[in-house]
């Protein structure tokens, strides 16, 4: 049970301190001020399937529903960012002890974007899902966001809830970040593709290498952008269902549905030393070494993902919400759709043997039967143009992958790079956030020894 300085924390961290302060003048003498019921995070079980989907449990708007960590944040309009992500200047929106547990409510940018009308209430409305249903919180975003100016055609299009400060972290330190419960805020969630981007986008010279024209995707005759008026652009949004425990798009003979896997797409600590909000390395659409939009879909419930630390604070944040995504991503986006998810948040020392040791360098992850190296093509947050080659974030997921088994398993890197090639998978994490990514799977039955 907490006690009333850790309720005053969780309250506090949840709204904010001027919200704090608010609400609780706003308490009658003798009446409870509550958000939501805090629980201790051992009593907090890993959502069905380990980093799955579980069904439909019911719309979670903001305050609503069991929060489940020692703390709370929500996506309140006037501590997101949207399109960047927090820099190493950062103010936090929350504090957390190392080893506690928070809950935040996340907001997909799905729906609320500017090629869809930024109106949720609407966007969704014409596509038969009741007011109800569509979260305040993205309502807020979408009509009152003002941190920052929008630009659809430069920014990033997530909505960033953060960033969090871990007391203890220092530059040269490990964030080891748990993923313990990922739900689901609303039963529905969107695919969209998006002219000029994606795997089979136009470029400025014309159709990309290996495809022609009329095998770009969207088609090259409904590209609108000359227009300048992003809802004239062709961008194609699917809405996707929740039934049944499974997703389901499309009607008739072009129905099909596939399996959910609730994660977030963007885990990260802050990375750019620039102080501007806005500056171009801290765009929220490529991720870099201190993780962002890693996209991976094996990180949901039951994961560990490990960061690199390099502000006082390490200042984590979470967007991008997943409900499905396949390796690669191809198309653009994943089943996007809003989630609710509890972190524990823990600090890793030097040489404390708490994390692995790529991970005091490189973001790393790990399941209960697997170990993840990660490799991207170009992970300093470069601006001006992000390098794409896949070859190169295969290498570098080879070599992490090689260090990782040579310095923390006492394999021999000859031995580690043959076991590799024998035993271990290496994937495509996705192709469409400028930076590309490959992860592989490496099972941890093959070290019980």
């Amino acid at each position: 049970m907490h006690d009333g300085r850790d309720a005053a924390e969780t309250l506090t961290a949840g709204l904010g301190r001027r919200r704090f302060l608010q609400a609780a003048a706003g308490v009658g003498a003798g009446a409870a001020l509550t958000v939501g019921s805090a629980v201790p995070a051992a009593a907090a079980p890993a959502t069905a399937g380990r980093g799955g989907g579980a069904s439909f449990g019911g719309i979670l708007q903001p305050g609503q529903g069991r929060i489940r960590g020692d703390h709370y944040l929500r996506s309140d309009v006037d501590d997101v960012l949207w399109g960047y992500v927090p820099s190493v200047h950062a103010t936090a929106v929350a504090r957390v002890r190392s080893g506690r547990t928070i809950t935040i409510d996340s907001v997909s940018h799905e729906g609320i974007l500017e090629d869809q009308g930024r109106d949720p209430v609407e966007w969704f409305g014409e596509r038969g899902v009741r007011r109800r249903e569509v979260l305040d919180d993205a309502v807020a975003i979408a009509g009152g966001y003002d941190r920052t100016p929008r630009d659809f055609d430069t920014d990033g299009p997530h909505v960033i809830t953060g960033p969090v400060h871990v007391e203890g972290a220092e530059p040269g330190d490990v964030l080891k970040i748990e993923t313990l419960d990922v739900v689901p805020r609303v039963p529905y969630g969107v695919i969209s593709s998006r002219h000029g981007k994606g795997a089979l986008a136009l470029t400025a010279g014309g159709a990309p290498a290996g495809i022609t024209l009329d095998e770009v995707m969207p088609p090259v005759a409904t590209d609108g952008r000359d227009t300048g008026v992003p809802t004239e652009y062709g961008n194609v949004s699917v809405l996707a269902q929740i039934q049944g425990g499974k997703a389901v798009i499309g009607e008739s003979r072009s129905r099909v549905s596939f399996p959910l896997r609730y994660f977030f797409g963007t885990m990260g600590v802050a990375f750019s030393e620039n102080t501007g909000l806005t500056a171009p390395e801290a765009n929220s659409i490529p991720p870099t070494l201190g993780g962002g939009n890693i996209d991976i879909s094996r990180l949901g419930a039951g994961s560990t993902f490990y960061l690199p630390v390099r502000a006082p604070g390490a200042l984590f944040y979470v967007g991008d919400p997943h409900m499905a995504m396949g390796d690669g991503e191809v198309a653009l986006t994943a089943m996007e759709g809003s989630l609710r998810g509890t972190f524990r948040l823990s600090v890793c020392k030097p040489g404390s043997g708490d994390a692995p040791s790529v991970a005091y360098s490189y973001p790393f992850a790990e399941t209960d039967d697997a170990w993840i190296p990660i490799g991207l093509s170009d992970p300093d947050g470069a601006v001006g143009g992000n390098g794409s080659d896949l070859d190169v974030a295969m290498r570098r997921a080879v070599v992490n992958a090689l260090d990782f088994l040579e310095h923390d398993q006492g394999l021999d890197r000859a031995i580690a790079y043959a076991y590799l090639s024998a035993a271990a998978d290496f994937a495509v994490s996705q192709v469409v956030d400028r930076t590309v990514g490959v992860h592989g799977l490496v099972r941890k039955a093959d070290f019980r020894r």
